[in-house]
């Protein structure tokens, strides 16, 4: 970016909340049924229907609140958002607008080069989905109003964030939080968390805001992060070219690489928003409040830290284990068989999550228990099988669901610890290996190491490493003393 600018971003994050039924009727909320099926008079917007305010989307909106350390606000009210669009039957939406239930609250997040920086939020409030208008049949629009209704959460945040690496790196703590409250599945592809981005550039040092201009339809961190700094480099282009930079919605698009404007810029004005008559203030009480605080999990950052603090793993070993509530569950349950904490730590980043990232699959569905994964590390620290072992065996435990002993008892697996036995291998690989041994000899090193792997592959991998290598060591120092006499 050039240096004379500076770019302010604020973000509006959109979760669809993960309730049973819609936000002001009964219809179901669940994705993929076939088109116009989920519905009724209410988010059909009928006349005369009345909406009924969903109890739990409430309550999730009040727990994300909490989670942010948003100030609750004892009252709320929703509001009318007019506006015209193929996808809204009732010309307006149901959302909040003056007096949200959550406002002045904060999120930590982490950048690349190591520093943590405070994006505070400004506000959380609840409103309804629209529906979805599909433009890919051809010259017709086809309208889906399953969504229509299906409550959301929308995060506001100042305009506190500078870059797309940071606006990226907030999305993914958003995503994050929603996943561990489980108020949201985190679907950034099926639009259940939906991000538009607000941007402007100033002259650096500046305290004006420029105008800005919003991005919509970034469906990935990376999308974010990319939209964003397309979007900072067109604004400083047309500033250095002493252009106008005119306020608009603009379309992200991903194959092209490019933001593509899709309508002039609304203010709050355009939607005329006013009190919706038909629902009364939320009230919520402290004996409330105080009852949704002790549904609260430990919340990931905390977890990192107890990680750290409890475990002494790496802070790197502790964030990418805390980015999933079901993975650092699972990382807990190992720990509760083993005491060796930071192999427990890397079985899971390797293993596990090779496995679950090549099979896109989710920790909750992982056929190896943690339990399985405590034992094989207590089978290699207590030396009944060596590590090469371990890693040959995982794969059947997971394609078999066998236990680990089970697996070694069937594959006679066990680990040669006996050193009379190792020691006729080794004399064997010594008697066969002449022309390296004499390398050795000439003052190459790394002789030893093909060695003591010709040793291994002989035993297939059950000779215990720490022996051959003593054992061998003192054999070679045997050999060269003796022609050194000679």
């Amino acid at each position: 970016m050039n240096i004379k600018y500076e770019a302010v971003i604020g973000l509006e994050v959109h979760a669809q909340l993960l309730t049973q039924s819609k936000a002001f009727c009964g219809c179901s909320t669940k994705f993929g049924n076939a088109p116009n099926t989920n519905v009724c008079p209410i988010c059909l917007g009928h006349p005369g229907v009345l909406p009924i305010l969903n109890k739990k989307m409430v309550e999730f909106t009040v727990l994300m609140g909490l989670a942010t350390d948003c100030k609750i606000n004892e009252r709320s009210i929703f509001a009318r958002k007019n506006y015209f669009y193929p996808d809204l039957p009732k010309g307006y939406q149901i959302s909040q607008y003056e007096e949200p239930i959550c406002e002045h609250g904060f999120v930590n997040i982490d950048l690349k080069d190591g520093t943590s920086k405070r994006i505070r939020i400004k506000r959380i409030h609840m409103e309804e989905d629209a529906g979805k208008s599909l433009h890919d049949r051809g010259y017709e629009t086809c309208i889906d109003l399953n969504r229509c209704g299906v409550p959301l959460i929308e995060i506001v945040s100042d305009p506190d964030l500078s870059s797309g690496e940071e606006a990226s790196a907030y999305l993914a703590k958003i995503h994050q939080l929603v996943k561990y409250l489980e108020i949201c599945d985190g679907n950034m592809e099926e639009g259940s968390l939906r991000c538009d981005a607000n941007i402007s550039i100033r002259p650096k040092g500046s305290k004006e805001l420029g105008t800005k201009t919003e991005v919509k339809n970034m469906n990935s961190f990376k999308n974010v992060e990319r939209a964003i700094n397309f979007e900072i480099e067109r604004q400083i282009e047309l500033a250095e070219d002493g252009e106008k930079i005119v306020q608009q919605t603009l379309l992200w698009n991903a194959d092209l690489n490019e933001a593509i404007p899709m309508r002039s810029k609304e203010e709050a004005h355009d939607y005329r928003y006013f009190p919706e008559p038909d629902l009364f203030p939320v009230v919520m009480n402290s004996e409330w409040k105080k009852e949704l605080s002790t549904l609260l999990p430990e919340l990931p950052d905390k977890r990192k830290e107890r990680f750290i603090q409890n475990y002494k793993i790496p802070q790197y070993d502790a964030e990418i284990l805390t980015q999933s509530k079901y993975l650092a569950d699972y990382y807990e349950s190992v720990v509760k068989v083993t005491d060796d904490y930071k192999s427990a730590s890397n079985w899971i980043m390797v293993d596990v999550l090779k496995i679950l990232n090549e099979s896109k699959m989710d920790i909750k569905n992982f056929p190896v228990d943690p339990n399985s994964i405590g034992l094989l590390i207590n089978l290699i620290n207590d030396g009944t099988i060596s590590g090469k072992i371990a890693k040959d065996i995982f794969p059947i435990m997971h394609d078999e669901k066998k236990q680990p002993l089970e697996i070694i008892k069937a594959k006679n697996l066990f680990q040669i610890k006996d050193e009379g036995e190792l020691e006729k291998i080794i004399d064997e690989i010594i008697v066969n290996n002449s022309s390296e041994l004499g390398q050795y000899f000439d003052g190459k090193e790394k002789v030893f190491g093909f060695l003591v792997g010709q040793v291994m592959k002989l035993t297939q991998g059950k000779a215990n490493p720490k022996s051959v290598n003593e054992i061998l060591k003192k054999k070679l120092n045997q050999l060269k003393e003796k022609s050194s006499l000679h």
